[in-house]
């Protein structure tokens, strides 16, 4: 199929754009390039440098592309930022989707997939995290994407619009081309194989008091790889709806640095500090319904993959990419 790929000069949609055409389909991807990056283009795909916020832009790229189907990727996603400028997260990941869609009815695309965010659920109360449970997002990044979430919901019921709303928590490792870059660095595998490159001093652990078995926080790590793959079921035939992806258990803040510093063979010192607000004890989401009804299965469910792979990939390129 001809897919069109929001965002796909970012950290997940570079991988699934990969993806998409090592398995034969052609792709053409879309982005500002504001927080993307040219170099992490696939040379095989074609790019449409553009902003969703302008209606225009979006609604021309769709008519010229005519894509099967869309994979929409490109929002702000910074937790912190969006509780200081949530300005930015409304008009981008709101606005900005709200453009994509009225722009599928108009170009005649019926099929999207949308990268979403387990953040929809704000702190659970009971993981693994399912499908059912209500979503009471605590942060603007999570509220806007339950926003279009809801508006791609509507649409389907009264456009006919399929979609299928893909949540989860962190991506994580690389593939061999393609790895994690961002203009601010949250995330914790990135920032621990930083200190193992000596680009930073320690890791920074936020609480080693939770009720968890080593007393820090457990997270679910999904492989870059595994999580493009979810997209691309996403495309099949009969596909509709809202999935959560994980991985098990998760793993706990002291299990992810001991892992790296098994992976690179560096001592990755860490600076212990106290809990931050919010940040519950254990997130973790249960992919059962995408198993089942996807058919997806991670072929990387181990941390040690993901964290070679990322390893592999920061080696090369330990500032990134150049632009």
């Amino acid at each position: 199929m001809k897919i069109l790929v929001t965002g796909g000069a970012g950290y997940i949609g570079s991988v699934t754009s990969e993806l998409l055409l090592d398995q034969g389909h052609v792709v053409v991807v879309f982005d500002s390039l504001e927080r993307g990056h040219r170099e992490a283009v696939d040379p095989r795909a074609r790019l449409i440098q553009g902003d969703l916020r302008d209606l225009t832009a979006i609604q021309k790229a769709l008519q010229d592309v005519k894509p099967a189907a869309v994979m929409h990727f490109a929002a702000y996603a910074l937790v912190g930022e969006s509780m200081t400028e949530p300005e930015l997260y409304y008009r981008n990941n709101v606005v900005g989707g709200l453009n994509l869609a009225e722009a599928l009815l108009k170009a005649g695309v019926g099929r999207i997939v949308f990268s979403s965010t387990c953040a929809i659920f704000g702190l659970p109360a009971k993981t693994p995290i399912r499908e059912d449970i209500p979503m009471e997002p605590i942060n603007p990044y999570g509220e806007t994407k339950r926003m279009f979430e809801k508006t791609l919901e509507w649409f389907g019921r009264i456009h006919k619009l399929n979609y299928v709303c893909l949540r989860y928590f962190n991506a994580a490792g690389a593939s061999q081309r393609y790895g994690e870059h961002h203009w601010q660095e949250t995330h914790l595998i990135p920032n621990v194989l930083k200190v193992a490159l000596k680009l930073k001093p320690h890791v920074e652990v936020f609480g080693t008091d939770y009720p968890t078995k080593d007393g820090t926080c457990i997270r679910d790590y999904i492989h870059i790889l595994d999580l493009a793959q979810a997209h691309i079921l996403g495309l099949a035939p009969g596909r509709q709806g809202f999935y959560n992806l994980g991985n098990g258990d998760g793993y706990s803040v002291r299990e992810v640095i001991r892992m790296c510093e098994q992976v690179t063979g560096k001592a990755i010192p860490t600076i212990e500090k106290p809990r931050r607000p919010g940040d519950p004890p254990r997130l973790v989401a249960s992919a059962e319904k995408a198993i089942r009804e996807l058919g997806w299965k991670p072929k990387f469910p181990r941390l040690e993959d993901i964290v070679v792979t990322a390893w592999a990939w920061h080696k090369l390129h330990p500032e990134g990419y150049p632009d």
